[in-house]
Protein backbone atom coordinates (compact mmCIF):
# COMPACT_ATOMS: atom_id res chain seq x y z
CA UNK A 1 0.00 0.00 0.00
CA UNK A 2 1.29 3.41 -0.89
CA UNK A 3 -0.10 6.74 -0.10
CA UNK A 4 -1.18 9.22 -2.42
CA UNK A 5 -1.67 12.97 -2.06
CA UNK A 6 -4.68 14.22 -4.19
CA UNK A 7 -6.73 17.18 -5.06
CA UNK A 8 -10.60 16.28 -6.09
CA UNK A 9 -13.81 17.99 -6.55
CA UNK A 10 -17.14 16.91 -4.57
CA UNK A 11 -20.48 16.88 -6.07
CA UNK A 12 -20.74 20.41 -5.28
CA UNK A 13 -17.34 21.52 -7.06
CA UNK A 14 -15.65 22.13 -3.96
CA UNK A 15 -12.25 21.22 -4.33
CA UNK A 16 -11.05 18.99 -1.55
CA UNK A 17 -7.38 18.22 -0.63
CA UNK A 18 -6.33 15.14 1.57
CA UNK A 19 -3.99 11.55 1.55
CA UNK A 20 -5.22 8.15 0.55
CA UNK A 21 -3.75 4.47 0.54
CA UNK A 22 -4.36 2.44 -2.33
CA UNK A 23 -1.93 -0.22 -3.88
CA UNK A 24 -1.57 2.66 -7.54
CA UNK A 25 -2.72 5.56 -8.78
CA UNK A 26 -5.69 3.86 -10.54
CA UNK A 27 -6.89 2.16 -7.67
CA UNK A 28 -6.74 5.17 -5.84
CA UNK A 29 -8.87 7.27 -8.16
CA UNK A 30 -11.55 4.23 -8.59
CA UNK A 31 -11.64 5.00 -4.28
CA UNK A 32 -11.86 8.59 -4.49
CA UNK A 33 -14.37 8.05 -7.26
CA UNK A 34 -16.52 5.03 -4.92
CA UNK A 35 -16.55 8.16 -2.57
CA UNK A 36 -18.70 10.44 -4.60
CA UNK A 37 -15.17 12.63 -5.24
CA UNK A 38 -13.65 13.05 -8.72
CA UNK A 39 -9.84 13.21 -8.73
CA UNK A 40 -8.21 16.24 -10.27
CA UNK A 41 -4.21 15.13 -9.83
CA UNK A 42 -3.29 12.38 -7.86
CA UNK A 43 0.75 12.19 -6.81
CA UNK A 44 2.26 9.74 -4.43
CA UNK A 45 3.10 10.99 -1.04
CA UNK A 46 6.92 11.31 -0.68
CA UNK A 47 8.19 8.85 1.76
CA UNK A 48 10.73 9.72 4.36
CA UNK A 49 13.74 8.67 1.79
CA UNK A 50 12.85 10.93 -0.78
CA UNK A 51 12.33 14.08 1.36
CA UNK A 52 15.33 13.43 3.61
CA UNK A 53 16.85 16.70 2.04
CA UNK A 54 13.88 18.25 0.99
CA UNK A 55 11.93 18.26 4.48
CA UNK A 56 14.80 19.81 5.72
CA UNK A 57 15.32 22.59 3.50
CA UNK A 58 11.11 23.03 3.04
CA UNK A 59 9.13 21.31 5.98
CA UNK A 60 11.50 21.73 8.86
CA UNK A 61 12.28 25.52 8.14
CA UNK A 62 8.94 26.60 7.03
CA UNK A 63 6.18 24.42 8.90
CA UNK A 64 6.09 23.10 12.68
CA UNK A 65 3.91 21.17 14.74
CA UNK A 66 3.08 23.16 17.90
CA UNK A 67 2.97 21.20 21.38
CA UNK A 68 -0.94 21.81 21.73
CA UNK A 69 -1.37 20.14 18.54
CA UNK A 70 0.40 17.33 19.58
CA UNK A 71 -1.59 17.31 22.78
CA UNK A 72 -4.92 17.27 20.81
CA UNK A 73 -3.82 14.71 18.49
CA UNK A 74 -2.84 12.40 22.08
CA UNK A 75 -6.13 13.05 23.52
CA UNK A 76 -8.52 12.05 20.72
CA UNK A 77 -6.04 9.10 19.76
CA UNK A 78 -6.91 8.02 23.24
CA UNK A 79 -10.40 8.62 22.74
CA UNK A 80 -10.79 6.37 19.79
CA UNK A 81 -8.39 3.28 21.03
CA UNK A 82 -10.45 3.92 24.66
CA UNK A 83 -13.69 3.40 22.30
CA UNK A 84 -12.40 0.54 20.49
CA UNK A 85 -11.58 1.49 17.47
CA UNK A 86 -8.49 0.19 15.71
CA UNK A 87 -5.37 2.05 15.55
CA UNK A 88 -5.16 2.15 12.04
CA UNK A 89 -9.03 4.13 11.56
CA UNK A 90 -8.28 5.81 14.07
CA UNK A 91 -4.81 7.41 12.26
CA UNK A 92 -6.91 7.93 9.76
CA UNK A 93 -9.95 10.20 11.38
CA UNK A 94 -7.10 11.97 12.86
CA UNK A 95 -5.37 12.34 9.68
CA UNK A 96 -8.18 13.77 7.60
CA UNK A 97 -9.22 16.33 10.11
CA UNK A 98 -5.59 17.86 11.36
CA UNK A 99 -5.27 21.35 9.63
CA UNK A 100 -1.57 21.20 10.03
CA UNK A 101 0.02 19.98 6.93
CA UNK A 102 2.96 18.34 8.35
CA UNK A 103 0.90 16.68 11.04
CA UNK A 104 -1.32 15.70 8.03
CA UNK A 105 1.79 13.83 6.33
CA UNK A 106 3.39 12.59 9.23
CA UNK A 107 0.48 11.13 10.50
CA UNK A 108 -0.29 9.30 6.92
CA UNK A 109 3.38 8.07 6.39
CA UNK A 110 2.85 6.48 10.28
CA UNK A 111 -0.02 4.88 9.24
CA UNK A 112 1.27 3.22 6.20
CA UNK A 113 4.21 1.40 8.50
CA UNK A 114 1.32 0.69 11.34
CA UNK A 115 -0.79 -0.44 8.11
CA UNK A 116 2.74 -2.61 6.95
CA UNK A 117 2.79 -4.46 10.58
CA UNK A 118 5.45 -1.89 12.51
CA UNK A 119 4.46 -0.68 15.87
CA UNK A 120 3.09 2.61 16.27
CA UNK A 121 6.51 3.67 17.99
CA UNK A 122 8.28 2.29 15.46
CA UNK A 123 6.16 4.39 12.85
CA UNK A 124 6.51 7.91 15.02
CA UNK A 125 9.88 7.57 15.57
CA UNK A 126 11.00 8.75 12.16
CA UNK A 127 9.33 12.07 13.40
CA UNK A 128 11.40 13.13 15.90
CA UNK A 129 10.94 17.10 15.90
CA UNK A 130 7.06 15.99 16.42
CA UNK A 131 7.30 12.89 18.65
CA UNK A 132 10.53 13.51 21.56
CA UNK A 133 12.11 10.35 23.15
CA UNK A 134 10.08 11.23 26.42
CA UNK A 135 7.02 10.82 24.04
CA UNK A 136 8.11 7.60 22.33
CA UNK A 137 9.33 6.16 25.41
CA UNK A 138 5.69 6.43 26.81
CA UNK A 139 4.27 5.04 23.66
CA UNK A 140 6.28 2.20 23.71
CA UNK A 141 5.62 1.43 27.18
CA UNK A 142 2.36 1.45 26.37
CA UNK A 143 2.01 -0.82 23.86
CA UNK A 144 4.22 -3.64 25.28
CA UNK A 145 1.82 -3.09 28.69
CA UNK A 146 -1.08 -2.80 26.36
CA UNK A 147 -2.31 0.02 27.78
CA UNK A 148 -1.99 2.52 25.07
CA UNK A 149 -5.20 4.79 25.79
CA UNK A 150 -4.48 5.38 29.31
CA UNK A 151 -1.03 6.56 28.37
CA UNK A 152 -1.73 8.59 25.76
CA UNK A 153 -4.52 9.58 27.92
CA UNK A 154 -1.58 10.24 30.26
CA UNK A 155 0.56 12.16 27.83
CA UNK A 156 -2.65 14.52 26.85
CA UNK A 157 -2.78 15.38 30.83
CA UNK A 158 1.03 16.32 31.11
CA UNK A 159 1.30 17.92 28.01
CA UNK A 160 -1.90 20.27 28.82
CA UNK A 161 -0.41 20.86 32.85
CA UNK A 162 2.72 22.10 31.12
CA UNK A 163 1.41 24.11 28.55
CA UNK A 164 -1.27 25.36 31.60
CA UNK A 165 2.28 26.47 33.80
CA UNK A 166 4.11 28.35 30.80
CA UNK A 167 0.65 29.90 29.14
CA UNK A 168 0.41 31.54 32.88
CA UNK A 169 4.34 32.52 33.38
CA UNK A 170 3.87 33.97 29.83
CA UNK A 171 1.15 36.17 30.97
CA UNK A 172 2.34 37.31 33.96
CA UNK A 173 5.81 38.23 32.09
CA UNK A 174 4.18 39.71 29.20
CA UNK A 175 2.94 43.21 30.89
CA UNK A 176 6.36 44.14 32.42
CA UNK A 177 8.48 42.92 28.94
CA UNK A 178 5.42 45.73 26.84
CA UNK A 179 6.41 47.78 29.23
CA UNK A 180 9.93 47.58 29.48
CA UNK A 181 10.25 47.65 25.39
CA UNK A 182 7.68 50.95 24.71
CA UNK A 183 9.12 52.57 27.81
CA UNK A 184 12.94 52.56 26.33
CA UNK A 185 11.26 53.30 22.85
CA UNK A 186 9.76 56.52 23.76
CA UNK A 187 12.81 57.32 25.93
CA UNK A 188 14.74 56.78 22.88
CA UNK A 189 12.44 58.58 20.36
CA UNK A 190 12.03 61.84 23.08
CA UNK A 191 15.77 62.11 23.35
CA UNK A 192 17.08 61.52 19.55
CA UNK A 193 14.20 63.29 17.75
CA UNK A 194 12.27 65.91 20.45
CA UNK A 195 15.19 67.13 22.66
CA UNK A 196 17.80 67.90 20.11
CA UNK A 197 15.13 70.73 18.34
CA UNK A 198 14.65 71.85 22.29
CA UNK A 199 18.46 72.05 22.87
CA UNK A 200 19.30 73.53 19.91
CA UNK A 201 17.57 77.00 21.08
CA UNK A 202 20.16 76.94 23.89
CA UNK A 203 23.48 76.01 22.09
CA UNK A 204 22.32 79.08 19.61
CA UNK A 205 22.30 81.34 21.95
CA UNK A 206 25.71 81.00 23.68
CA UNK A 207 24.88 80.84 26.99
CA UNK A 208 26.76 78.84 29.70
CA UNK A 209 24.28 75.81 30.42
CA UNK A 210 23.57 73.86 33.21
CA UNK A 211 25.41 70.68 33.50
CA UNK A 212 22.76 68.33 33.32
CA UNK A 213 21.30 70.19 30.18
CA UNK A 214 24.82 69.53 28.83
CA UNK A 215 25.29 65.91 29.76
CA UNK A 216 21.29 65.87 28.13
CA UNK A 217 22.53 67.59 25.00
CA UNK A 218 25.35 65.32 24.58
CA UNK A 219 23.42 61.87 25.13
CA UNK A 220 20.88 63.56 22.66
CA UNK A 221 23.43 64.50 20.13
CA UNK A 222 25.19 60.56 20.34
CA UNK A 223 21.83 58.85 20.09
CA UNK A 224 20.75 60.92 17.08
CA UNK A 225 23.93 60.55 15.30
CA UNK A 226 25.01 57.21 16.51
CA UNK A 227 21.46 55.28 16.82
CA UNK A 228 22.80 52.92 13.87
CA UNK A 229 25.86 52.08 16.12
CA UNK A 230 23.84 50.87 19.08
CA UNK A 231 21.27 48.78 17.25
CA UNK A 232 24.09 47.05 15.34
CA UNK A 233 26.37 46.50 18.67
CA UNK A 234 22.85 44.92 20.06
CA UNK A 235 22.12 42.92 17.67
CA UNK A 236 25.74 41.65 17.96
CA UNK A 237 25.27 41.39 21.39
CA UNK A 238 22.24 39.12 21.31
CA UNK A 239 23.35 37.35 18.41
CA UNK A 240 26.77 36.18 20.63
CA UNK A 241 24.93 35.72 23.29
CA UNK A 242 23.10 33.03 21.61
CA UNK A 243 25.69 31.83 19.66
CA UNK A 244 27.79 31.42 23.04
CA UNK A 245 24.78 30.10 25.43
CA UNK A 246 23.46 27.33 22.79
CA UNK A 247 25.99 26.74 20.46
CA UNK A 248 28.71 25.71 22.81
CA UNK A 249 28.69 23.38 25.71
CA UNK A 250 30.57 25.89 27.86
CA UNK A 251 29.13 28.78 27.78
CA UNK A 252 25.81 27.00 28.17
CA UNK A 253 26.93 25.28 31.21
CA UNK A 254 28.04 28.71 32.42
CA UNK A 255 24.81 30.47 31.54
CA UNK A 256 22.57 27.62 33.35
CA UNK A 257 25.04 27.93 36.57
CA UNK A 258 24.18 31.57 36.18
CA UNK A 259 20.36 31.07 35.84
CA UNK A 260 20.05 28.96 39.29
CA UNK A 261 22.30 31.97 41.08
CA UNK A 262 20.75 34.97 39.48
CA UNK A 263 18.52 36.80 42.44
CA UNK A 264 14.53 36.36 42.52
CA UNK A 265 15.12 34.49 39.04
CA UNK A 266 17.51 31.38 40.39
CA UNK A 267 14.91 29.96 42.82
CA UNK A 268 12.09 30.45 39.92
CA UNK A 269 14.20 28.46 37.48
CA UNK A 270 15.35 26.02 40.03
CA UNK A 271 11.74 25.51 41.09
CA UNK A 272 10.17 25.47 37.71
CA UNK A 273 13.18 22.71 36.83
CA UNK A 274 12.27 20.83 39.82
CA UNK A 275 8.31 20.63 39.11
CA UNK A 276 9.15 19.37 35.14
CA UNK A 277 11.58 16.81 36.67
CA UNK A 278 9.25 15.54 39.30
CA UNK A 279 6.12 15.72 37.33
CA UNK A 280 8.13 14.18 33.94
CA UNK A 281 9.45 11.52 36.16
CA UNK A 282 6.07 10.69 37.78
CA UNK A 283 4.09 10.57 34.54
CA UNK A 284 6.94 7.74 32.94
CA UNK A 285 6.95 5.68 35.96
CA UNK A 286 3.02 5.76 36.11
CA UNK A 287 3.14 4.91 32.25
CA UNK A 288 5.47 1.50 32.80
CA UNK A 289 8.44 2.71 31.92
CA UNK A 290 11.47 1.24 33.81
CA UNK A 291 13.25 4.11 36.15
CA UNK A 292 16.63 4.31 35.16
CA UNK A 293 15.24 4.92 31.80
CA UNK A 294 13.48 7.40 32.83
CA UNK A 295 15.78 9.25 34.55
CA UNK A 296 17.83 9.64 31.25
CA UNK A 297 14.97 11.15 29.50
CA UNK A 298 13.90 13.73 32.22
CA UNK A 299 17.74 14.26 32.31
CA UNK A 300 16.97 16.16 28.64
CA UNK A 301 13.99 17.80 29.84
CA UNK A 302 14.63 19.84 32.85
CA UNK A 303 16.44 22.01 30.03
CA UNK A 304 19.31 23.07 32.36
CA UNK A 305 22.74 21.12 32.27
CA UNK A 306 23.89 21.34 36.01
CA UNK A 307 20.26 19.84 37.34
CA UNK A 308 20.77 17.59 34.49
CA UNK A 309 24.13 16.18 35.64
CA UNK A 310 22.74 15.79 39.04
CA UNK A 311 20.53 13.76 37.70
CA UNK A 312 22.61 11.85 35.79
CA UNK A 313 25.01 11.17 38.76
CA UNK A 314 22.30 9.71 40.69
CA UNK A 315 21.37 7.23 37.57
CA UNK A 316 24.48 5.94 37.89
CA UNK A 317 24.29 5.47 41.77
CA UNK A 318 20.91 3.76 41.02
CA UNK A 319 22.54 1.25 38.62
CA UNK A 320 25.31 0.75 42.00
CA UNK A 321 21.83 -0.43 43.84
CA UNK A 322 21.37 2.63 45.67
CA UNK A 323 17.99 4.57 46.20
CA UNK A 324 16.86 7.84 44.80
CA UNK A 325 17.05 10.18 47.67
CA UNK A 326 20.56 10.40 48.20
CA UNK A 327 22.22 10.81 45.19
CA UNK A 328 19.71 13.90 44.77
CA UNK A 329 20.42 15.27 48.27
CA UNK A 330 24.26 14.84 48.06
CA UNK A 331 23.83 16.89 44.47
CA UNK A 332 22.69 19.99 46.60
CA UNK A 333 20.43 21.01 43.56
CA UNK A 334 17.54 19.74 45.29
CA UNK A 335 16.12 20.98 48.57
CA UNK A 336 15.29 18.90 51.73
CA UNK A 337 11.44 19.10 50.98
CA UNK A 338 12.00 17.15 47.82
CA UNK A 339 14.56 14.48 48.63
CA UNK A 340 12.58 13.73 51.83
CA UNK A 341 9.03 13.00 50.28
CA UNK A 342 11.28 11.07 47.60
CA UNK A 343 12.89 9.37 50.51
CA UNK A 344 9.01 8.94 51.97
CA UNK A 345 8.10 8.04 48.53
CA UNK A 346 10.34 4.86 47.97
CA UNK A 347 9.94 3.36 51.68
CA UNK A 348 6.07 3.66 51.29
CA UNK A 349 6.36 2.26 47.46
CA UNK A 350 4.35 5.77 46.28
CA UNK A 351 7.02 7.56 44.98
CA UNK A 352 4.45 8.20 41.43
CA UNK A 353 2.39 10.32 43.83
CA UNK A 354 4.83 12.12 46.06
CA UNK A 355 6.81 13.01 42.72
CA UNK A 356 3.46 14.47 41.62
CA UNK A 357 2.79 16.44 44.92
CA UNK A 358 6.42 17.93 44.65
CA UNK A 359 5.32 19.20 41.05
CA UNK A 360 2.13 20.45 42.27
CA UNK A 361 3.60 21.99 44.88
CA UNK A 362 6.15 24.06 43.09
CA UNK A 363 4.25 24.83 40.23
CA UNK A 364 2.26 26.33 42.70
CA UNK A 365 5.29 28.08 44.25
CA UNK A 366 7.06 29.08 41.03
CA UNK A 367 3.54 31.02 39.74
CA UNK A 368 3.46 32.92 42.80
CA UNK A 369 6.93 34.09 42.98
CA UNK A 370 6.35 35.38 39.08
CA UNK A 371 3.51 37.20 40.51
CA UNK A 372 5.35 38.61 43.44
CA UNK A 373 8.39 39.57 41.51
CA UNK A 374 6.47 41.10 38.74
CA UNK A 375 4.02 42.93 40.77
CA UNK A 376 7.64 44.60 42.60
CA UNK A 377 9.06 45.40 38.71
CA UNK A 378 6.02 47.10 37.82
CA UNK A 379 6.43 50.14 40.09
CA UNK A 380 10.34 49.98 39.74
CA UNK A 381 9.87 49.95 36.27
CA UNK A 382 7.57 53.05 36.57
CA UNK A 383 10.37 54.60 38.86
CA UNK A 384 13.02 54.53 37.13
CA UNK A 385 11.33 55.68 33.86
CA UNK A 386 10.05 58.74 35.67
CA UNK A 387 13.52 59.28 36.75
CA UNK A 388 14.79 59.42 33.43
CA UNK A 389 11.34 61.39 32.03
CA UNK A 390 12.40 63.68 35.04
CA UNK A 391 16.01 64.46 34.00
CA UNK A 392 15.14 65.43 30.83
CA UNK A 393 12.60 67.96 31.84
CA UNK A 394 14.91 69.24 34.53
CA UNK A 395 17.82 69.70 31.63
CA UNK A 396 15.41 71.74 29.24
CA UNK A 397 13.69 73.79 32.20
CA UNK A 398 16.43 74.89 33.77
CA UNK A 399 18.20 76.85 31.27
CA UNK A 400 14.63 78.51 30.67
CA UNK A 401 14.85 79.99 34.19
CA UNK A 402 17.95 81.12 34.11
CA UNK A 403 17.00 83.38 30.92
CA UNK A 404 13.96 84.71 33.02
CA UNK A 405 16.18 85.73 35.81
CA UNK A 406 18.86 87.22 33.25
CA UNK A 407 15.89 88.99 31.61
CA UNK A 408 14.70 90.41 35.07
Amino acid sequence: MSVFEYIALDEKGNQRKGFIDAPGIAAARQKLREENVYPVEINQAQTKKETAISSALKINLWERVSSGEVSVFTRQLSTLLGAGMPLVPSLSILMQQANNPLLKKSLAQIREQVNEGKSLTEGMSGFPRIFPPFYLNMVRAGEASGTINLVLERLADFSENQQALMSKIRSALAYPIIMFFMGTTVIFLLMAFVVPKITGIFTDMNQTLPLVTTILIKVSNFLKSFWWIILILLGAGVAAFKYTTAGTETGRRMWDGAKLKIPLFGQINRKIAIARFCRTLATLLQSGVPLLAAMEIVRNIVNNIIIGDAIHQASKDLEEGKGLSGPLTQSGMFPPLVTEMIAVGEQSGTLEKMLNRIATAYENESQSNIMVMTSLLEPVMILVMGLVVGFIVVSILLPIFEMNQLVR
